[in-house]
Protein backbone atom coordinates (compact mmCIF):
# COMPACT_ATOMS: atom_id res chain seq x y z
CA UNK A 1 0.00 0.00 0.00
CA UNK A 2 1.37 3.57 -0.90
CA UNK A 3 2.29 5.36 2.04
CA UNK A 4 2.71 9.57 1.72
CA UNK A 5 4.96 11.70 3.96
CA UNK A 6 4.78 15.40 3.82
CA UNK A 7 6.35 18.41 5.68
CA UNK A 8 9.48 16.47 6.58
CA UNK A 9 11.44 19.63 7.29
CA UNK A 10 9.59 20.18 10.08
CA UNK A 11 8.42 18.26 13.69
CA UNK A 12 4.82 16.86 12.43
CA UNK A 13 6.72 15.58 9.21
CA UNK A 14 9.17 13.69 11.50
CA UNK A 15 6.64 12.62 13.70
CA UNK A 16 4.94 10.71 10.61
CA UNK A 17 8.26 9.11 9.75
CA UNK A 18 8.91 8.36 13.69
CA UNK A 19 5.80 6.10 14.06
CA UNK A 20 6.02 4.56 10.66
CA UNK A 21 9.81 3.42 11.25
CA UNK A 22 8.58 2.17 14.42
CA UNK A 23 10.19 -1.67 14.96
CA UNK A 24 11.70 -1.30 11.31
CA UNK A 25 14.91 -0.77 9.58
CA UNK A 26 13.87 0.16 6.46
CA UNK A 27 10.95 2.60 4.92
CA UNK A 28 9.40 -0.88 3.05
CA UNK A 29 10.83 -4.22 2.50
CA UNK A 30 14.04 -5.69 4.58
CA UNK A 31 16.17 -3.89 2.70
CA UNK A 32 17.07 -0.62 1.31
CA UNK A 33 15.09 0.90 -1.52
CA UNK A 34 13.77 3.36 -3.69
CA UNK A 35 11.50 4.43 -1.22
CA UNK A 36 13.80 5.38 1.36
CA UNK A 37 15.95 7.20 -1.01
CA UNK A 38 13.09 9.46 -1.82
CA UNK A 39 12.48 9.67 2.00
CA UNK A 40 15.97 10.25 2.40
CA UNK A 41 16.59 13.01 -0.35
CA UNK A 42 13.06 15.03 1.62
CA UNK A 43 14.63 15.23 5.05
CA UNK A 44 17.40 17.90 5.25
CA UNK A 45 19.05 16.83 7.94
CA UNK A 46 19.51 13.94 10.22
CA UNK A 47 16.93 14.24 13.07
CA UNK A 48 17.67 14.89 16.35
CA UNK A 49 17.45 12.46 19.24
CA UNK A 50 13.69 13.51 19.74
CA UNK A 51 13.00 11.25 16.78
CA UNK A 52 15.53 7.38 17.52
CA UNK A 53 13.68 5.39 14.72
CA UNK A 54 13.97 8.28 12.21
CA UNK A 55 17.75 9.10 13.09
CA UNK A 56 18.59 5.32 13.48
CA UNK A 57 16.94 4.63 9.80
CA UNK A 58 18.88 8.30 8.82
CA UNK A 59 22.38 6.56 9.47
CA UNK A 60 21.47 3.52 7.97
CA UNK A 61 20.67 4.86 4.67
CA UNK A 62 23.34 7.46 4.38
CA UNK A 63 25.89 4.70 4.69
CA UNK A 64 24.47 2.63 2.19
CA UNK A 65 22.51 4.67 -0.28
CA UNK A 66 26.10 5.53 -1.76
CA UNK A 67 26.52 2.10 -2.70
CA UNK A 68 23.31 0.54 -3.84
CA UNK A 69 19.82 0.75 -4.64
CA UNK A 70 18.07 -2.48 -4.43
CA UNK A 71 14.39 -3.62 -4.44
CA UNK A 72 11.61 -1.76 -6.16
CA UNK A 73 9.44 1.00 -4.86
CA UNK A 74 6.30 0.72 -3.69
CA UNK A 75 4.60 3.89 -4.54
CA UNK A 76 6.34 6.33 -1.20
CA UNK A 77 6.23 9.56 -1.66
CA UNK A 78 7.17 12.45 -0.06
CA UNK A 79 8.02 16.30 0.45
CA UNK A 80 9.71 18.92 2.04
CA UNK A 81 7.82 21.81 1.93
CA UNK A 82 4.01 22.42 2.21
CA UNK A 83 1.64 22.90 -0.82
CA UNK A 84 0.32 25.86 -1.25
CA UNK A 85 -2.76 26.64 -0.23
CA UNK A 86 -5.65 27.62 -2.23
CA UNK A 87 -5.63 31.66 -2.63
CA UNK A 88 -9.29 32.52 -0.65
CA UNK A 89 -11.64 34.84 -2.47
CA UNK A 90 -11.28 38.57 -2.20
CA UNK A 91 -13.09 40.88 -1.43
CA UNK A 92 -12.92 42.42 -5.38
CA UNK A 93 -14.62 39.61 -6.76
CA UNK A 94 -17.05 39.42 -4.35
CA UNK A 95 -17.53 43.04 -5.65
CA UNK A 96 -17.60 41.56 -9.10
CA UNK A 97 -20.65 39.48 -7.83
CA UNK A 98 -22.56 42.41 -6.97
CA UNK A 99 -21.96 44.50 -10.16
CA UNK A 100 -25.15 45.42 -12.37
CA UNK A 101 -24.49 43.26 -14.75
CA UNK A 102 -27.27 45.36 -16.79
CA UNK A 103 -25.72 48.83 -16.46
CA UNK A 104 -23.89 50.46 -18.80
CA UNK A 105 -19.84 50.13 -18.30
CA UNK A 106 -18.37 53.27 -18.31
CA UNK A 107 -14.41 53.73 -19.10
CA UNK A 108 -13.76 53.82 -15.31
CA UNK A 109 -15.27 50.89 -14.41
CA UNK A 110 -12.45 49.14 -16.95
CA UNK A 111 -10.02 50.82 -16.22
CA UNK A 112 -10.78 49.89 -12.14
CA UNK A 113 -11.07 45.83 -13.53
CA UNK A 114 -8.20 46.03 -15.08
CA UNK A 115 -6.69 47.58 -11.81
CA UNK A 116 -7.96 44.54 -10.23
CA UNK A 117 -6.46 41.65 -12.43
CA UNK A 118 -3.31 43.40 -12.53
CA UNK A 119 -3.16 43.89 -8.38
CA UNK A 120 -3.41 39.84 -8.27
CA UNK A 121 -0.49 37.77 -7.25
CA UNK A 122 0.25 35.56 -10.22
CA UNK A 123 0.14 31.93 -9.47
CA UNK A 124 3.27 30.54 -8.56
CA UNK A 125 4.39 27.26 -10.54
CA UNK A 126 6.17 24.74 -8.41
CA UNK A 127 9.16 23.27 -9.89
CA UNK A 128 10.23 19.31 -9.18
CA UNK A 129 13.20 18.29 -7.79
CA UNK A 130 15.80 15.17 -8.39
CA UNK A 131 17.62 13.10 -6.12
CA UNK A 132 21.26 12.91 -7.66
CA UNK A 133 24.21 10.07 -6.86
CA UNK A 134 27.53 11.32 -8.57
CA UNK A 135 31.07 10.12 -8.22
CA UNK A 136 33.62 12.60 -8.49
CA UNK A 137 37.42 10.90 -9.05
CA UNK A 138 40.65 12.60 -8.41
CA UNK A 139 43.48 12.84 -10.48
CA UNK A 140 45.69 10.43 -8.64
CA UNK A 141 46.31 8.63 -5.34
CA UNK A 142 47.96 11.77 -4.05
CA UNK A 143 44.96 13.41 -4.06
CA UNK A 144 44.11 15.29 -0.68
CA UNK A 145 40.42 13.91 -0.43
CA UNK A 146 39.18 15.53 2.22
CA UNK A 147 40.35 18.93 0.19
CA UNK A 148 38.56 17.61 -2.68
CA UNK A 149 35.64 17.35 -1.19
CA UNK A 150 35.86 20.78 0.92
CA UNK A 151 35.50 22.45 -2.44
CA UNK A 152 32.78 19.85 -3.90
CA UNK A 153 30.88 21.43 -1.19
CA UNK A 154 31.73 24.80 -1.18
CA UNK A 155 29.67 25.18 -4.20
CA UNK A 156 26.58 26.69 -3.13
CA UNK A 157 23.82 27.56 -5.50
CA UNK A 158 19.99 28.48 -5.33
CA UNK A 159 18.43 25.20 -5.37
CA UNK A 160 21.25 22.83 -4.50
CA UNK A 161 21.92 20.88 -1.16
CA UNK A 162 24.64 18.46 -0.73
CA UNK A 163 23.61 15.44 1.28
CA UNK A 164 25.77 12.40 2.55
CA UNK A 165 28.98 11.36 0.89
CA UNK A 166 31.00 8.56 1.16
CA UNK A 167 35.09 7.55 -0.35
CA UNK A 168 35.06 4.06 -2.56
CA UNK A 169 38.24 2.40 -3.19
CA UNK A 170 38.86 2.70 -7.54
CA UNK A 171 42.08 0.95 -7.98
CA UNK A 172 45.54 1.24 -7.72
CA UNK A 173 45.44 3.06 -3.71
CA UNK A 174 42.92 5.86 -5.35
CA UNK A 175 39.65 6.42 -3.86
CA UNK A 176 36.60 8.37 -5.57
CA UNK A 177 34.31 10.60 -3.56
CA UNK A 178 30.35 9.11 -4.14
CA UNK A 179 27.57 12.23 -2.68
CA UNK A 180 24.69 12.67 -2.68
CA UNK A 181 22.58 15.92 -3.46
CA UNK A 182 19.49 17.06 -4.16
CA UNK A 183 18.62 19.90 -6.95
CA UNK A 184 15.44 21.88 -7.72
CA UNK A 185 15.19 21.02 -11.76
CA UNK A 186 14.08 24.56 -12.62
CA UNK A 187 17.40 26.15 -10.66
CA UNK A 188 19.88 23.85 -11.03
CA UNK A 189 21.44 21.55 -14.01
CA UNK A 190 23.12 18.63 -13.01
CA UNK A 191 25.32 18.69 -16.35
CA UNK A 192 26.21 22.84 -16.21
CA UNK A 193 27.28 22.18 -12.79
CA UNK A 194 29.52 19.33 -13.62
CA UNK A 195 31.19 21.31 -16.82
CA UNK A 196 31.16 24.58 -15.70
CA UNK A 197 31.72 24.39 -11.94
CA UNK A 198 33.40 21.38 -10.71
CA UNK A 199 35.64 20.46 -13.65
CA UNK A 200 36.29 24.14 -13.64
CA UNK A 201 39.56 26.39 -11.71
CA UNK A 202 39.86 26.12 -8.90
CA UNK A 203 38.43 22.90 -8.08
CA UNK A 204 39.69 20.78 -11.00
CA UNK A 205 42.79 21.11 -8.66
CA UNK A 206 41.47 18.13 -7.20
CA UNK A 207 38.63 16.65 -9.46
CA UNK A 208 39.86 15.15 -12.75
CA UNK A 209 36.21 13.85 -14.01
CA UNK A 210 32.46 13.89 -12.48
CA UNK A 211 29.83 10.90 -13.20
CA UNK A 212 26.03 10.57 -12.46
CA UNK A 213 25.25 7.36 -11.17
CA UNK A 214 21.65 7.33 -10.40
CA UNK A 215 19.11 10.46 -10.84
CA UNK A 216 15.51 9.98 -9.47
CA UNK A 217 12.83 12.79 -9.67
CA UNK A 218 11.29 13.11 -5.88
Amino acid sequence: MAVTFSDLHTADGLKALEAHLAGKTYISGDGITKDDVKVFAAVPVKPSAEFPNAARWYDTVAAAVASRFPGQSSGVSASSAPAAAAPAASKDEDDDDDMDLFGDETEEDKKAAAAREAAKPAKKKESGKSSVLMDIKPWDDETDMKKLEEAVRSVQMEGLTWGASKLMPVGYGIKKLQIMLTIIDDLVSVDTLIEEVLCETPINEYVQSCDIVAFNKI
